[in-house]
């Protein structure tokens, strides 16, 4: 912890305490799954609120995916793990390319395990990692910050916009867009019943977004018919079945054993 004075950040609403004055700490554990549960009824308000500018988000990864392009998501702490848990889903449930979709996240892969907070402070710390990946014109970089006022996010941004890629942030808490930023995207879900603690429905909202990013683009490329995965890697015995049964759901005329055959 540095001796330094940190920036206030009292006026972060993800910050705030919550307004209902619920006691965690006193709680029994039906009161608090109650609580916690009613909470989250905000996820699914602040997703529709927000709508209009998660559209204009998607339509510009479709274009980027479509392209050649890539996504890359950066985040710090929860946020960031996020990414990383969006990203690597994308090869398995797309067949996509590894490298279509990449999560950024401060600390480095250690980080996914273990808390590197520290990491998120410094405004150039993405910047070897955008060098690595070669972030480029055709490319969407999207910055992920529950509060939207991570340095290395925020720096992120900035960066990638000088690059040439389209950027964006997506964020829990009311915010001007920063520097570089086309697309600012604020799913407002208020504060927490831990004051703070945005693993809570700030991490359930950011999760929704991510996968609806991901799915939307995804199934405007083709990978989607039917709400099925037809483009799925089979790389398991599960995987495998749900390919064959997929086949068996679009041509009902084939036998199992032939559907199995023909992939």
């Amino acid at each position: 912890m540095s001796s330094r004075l940190p920036p206030d950040r009292s006026d972060v609403l993800t910050e705030a305490e919550h307004p209902s004055g619920r006691d965690l700490g006193t709680a029994s554990i039906p009161e608090a799954i109650e609580w916690i549960a009613e909470d989250h009824h905000r996820v699914v308000e602040a997703i529709l609120a927000a709508a209009p500018r998660l559209e204009g988000l998607v339509e510009a990864v479709t274009e980027a995916l479509g392209t050649g392009g890539r996504l890359v998501y950066v985040g710090a702490g929860t946020s960031g793990r996020l990414g990383v848990l969006d990203a690597s889903e994308c090869p398995p449930t797309f067949n996509s390319s590894p490298d279509a979709v990449l999560g950024l996240i401060a600390g480095g892969d250690v980080a996914l395990r273990r808390s590197s907070e520290g990491c998120e402070d410094d405004p150039a710390g993405a910047h070897p990692e955008l060098d690595r990946c070669s972030v480029r014109p055709g490319d969407v970089v999207l910055g992920i910050a529950a509060g939207g006022t991570t340095p290395y996010v925020l720096g992120a941004i900035e960066e990638s916009a000088r690059r040439g890629a389209t950027t964006g942030l997506l964020c829990c808490a009311p915010r001007t867009s920063p520097p570089g930023c086309d697309h600012l995207v604020v799913l407002e879900t208020g504060p927490e019943l831990l004051a703070g603690s945005t693993r809570l429905k700030a991490g359930s909202v950011t999760k929704l977004a991510l996968n609806i990013i991901t799915t939307v683009a995804f199934a405007r490329l083709g990978k989607v018919r039917r709400g099925l995965m037809i483009d799925l890697r089979a790389t398991n015995e599960k995987l495998h079945d749900r390919a064959i049964r997929i086949l068996l759901t679009l041509f009902p005329d084939r036998s199992r054993e032939e559907a199995a055959r023909e992939l």
